[in-house]
């Protein structure tokens, strides 16, 4: 009885920071409502077009600038009050919902012949514009409202309540424009914002270190990238992790799966899409009571190389079940992975720092998502589905054993209090 008290007094470590839960539950509002206006905007977007490219630029739209102006956010970060660049980036993007109510009033009033879908394309520039320095700013604040003691934890209860929150997100958008129109899911996803909004102005101010020599910015971004790619564990963990995003995933094919290989329609395609997120869940669940310290980076290698043997696996399933269980474990072996390069990014990287090493895995990882599903479009288009799928996997296991081989310091990798800021 003891033991589990202790075990769950552990799980919950991060939750005794009062401004870590105003922190969790901004960020999954946050999540939320992004995740609805997405699916939304999607809709709208393809019904204007209907090209289903378009909705690979919508991806792109946002991820191309919230790429370029990723380093520019994470100097921000470091250099401001955290909690109010949050602050003021959720209410643009409150106001960039508004827009697009704005914009699907006006389609509705003119008709379906006088809408095209530059603006929803231009709003979408703008979020992705936004998202350069909510990433950033973001991961920065997280780990300054806990102590070092509760990293590990505080990083799976974030992508618990981040893949919450997208299965959330993608199942209610579906159902809220089905059932309630457009402008009215446009109306929660305000409201949602909102709620987002305030929880994050309620966090104690968390000004930064201030410099003692003040740096330009280029200096500044050229330090922060210098601290990157000399840190054999850093560079690798987002290595290992944008080449598996890049080249080993298959979800943005998942529909072309149900459809022309499992036969499974358009329930079938839900169930999969499901599978990964719930796998995710589970792990991230499980990661809160028992987090991945040691032997952290032949863990991290371990999950990689499951992650891409499972993208293999999923490509010659034949078995609509078995497609599920692939699916569901490549999920939880995804999730210990971003677990540990979160936390990897929380010890070593100082804090005056931490915005800008959080920019450059944006650029690495946060966006190579949209830029995945595209590079996975362009090789089934070119390879063909079943051997693109083969090839990227192969791709992303013969990382690991290049890394592994070149960066011996990560696949050594053990973290805890006592781990060095610089190995």
């Amino acid at each position: 009885m003891i033991g589990k008290l202790a075990n769950q007094k552990e799980s919950l470590m991060a939750f005794r920071n009062m401004d870590f839960r105003k922190f969790i539950f901004s960020k999954f509002l946050v999540t939320l409502a992004l995740q609805i206006q997405f699916v939304v905007v999607s809709w709208q977007v393809y019904e204007i077009t209907k090209d289903p490219l378009s909705l690979g630029l919508l991806g792109l739209s946002e991820a191309i600038p919230a790429i370029g102006l990723a380093l520019y956010g994470g100097f921000v970060a470091d250099r401001n009050d955290r909690r109010r660049v949050l602050a003021v980036v959720m209410l643009l993007q409150v106001l960039c919902s508004v827009a697009f109510l704005l914009i699907t009033r006006h389609c509705e009033s003119a008709g379906a012949h006088y809408c095209t879908a530059l603006p929803f394309y231009t709003v979408q520039v703008f979020i992705g514009l936004l998202r350069g320095f909510f990433s950033p700013a973001q991961f920065s604040l997280m780990t300054q409202v806990v102590p070092r003691s509760a990293y590990a934890n505080s990083s799976a209860w974030n992508s618990t309540f981040w893949h919450i929150a997208v299965v959330l997100g993608s199942s209610a958008g579906g159902l809220l424009l089905g059932y309630l129109g457009k402008t009215v899911t446009y109306g929660v996803v305000i409201v949602l914002g909102l709620g987002a909004l305030i929880q994050m102005v309620r966090i104690s101010p968390r000004p930064v270190e201030r410099m003692e020599v003040q740096e330009s910015i280029s200096v500044a971004i050229r330090k922060g990238l210098g601290f990157v790619f000399s840190n054999q564990v850093i560079l690798g963990a987002m290595t290992l992790d944008l080449i598996a995003v890049l080249f080993g995933g298959a979800i943005a094919l998942l529909p072309v799966f149900a459809s022309d290989v499992l036969m499974v329609g358009e329930k079938g395609f839900g169930l999969l899409r499901a599978a990964p997120f719930t796998g995710s869940v589970l792990m991230a669940l499980y990661l809160t009571k028992h987090p991945p310290l040691r032997n952290a980076g032949k863990r991290l290698m371990i999950c990689v190389s499951g992650f891409s043997l499972c993208m293999i696996a999923f490509a010659l399933s034949k078995n609509f079940f078995l497609s599920l269980f692939i699916l569901a474990l490549s999920g939880a072996f995804d999730n210990v992975s971003v677990v540990i390069r979160s936390t990897i990014l929380q010890f070593l990287t100082p804090d005056q720092m931490r915005g800008r090493v959080s920019s450059v895995s944006t650029m690495f990882i946060s966006s190579s998502n949209e830029i995945g599903a595209f590079e996975s479009g362009f090789a089934a288009k070119l390879l063909g589905l079943i051997p693109s799928v083969l090839f990227g996997g192969g791709v992303a296991l013969a990382s690991v054993f290049a890394i592994g081989t070149w960066m011996p310091k990560l696949r050594k990798l053990q973290l805890g209090h006592e781990v060095d800021a610089n190995p």
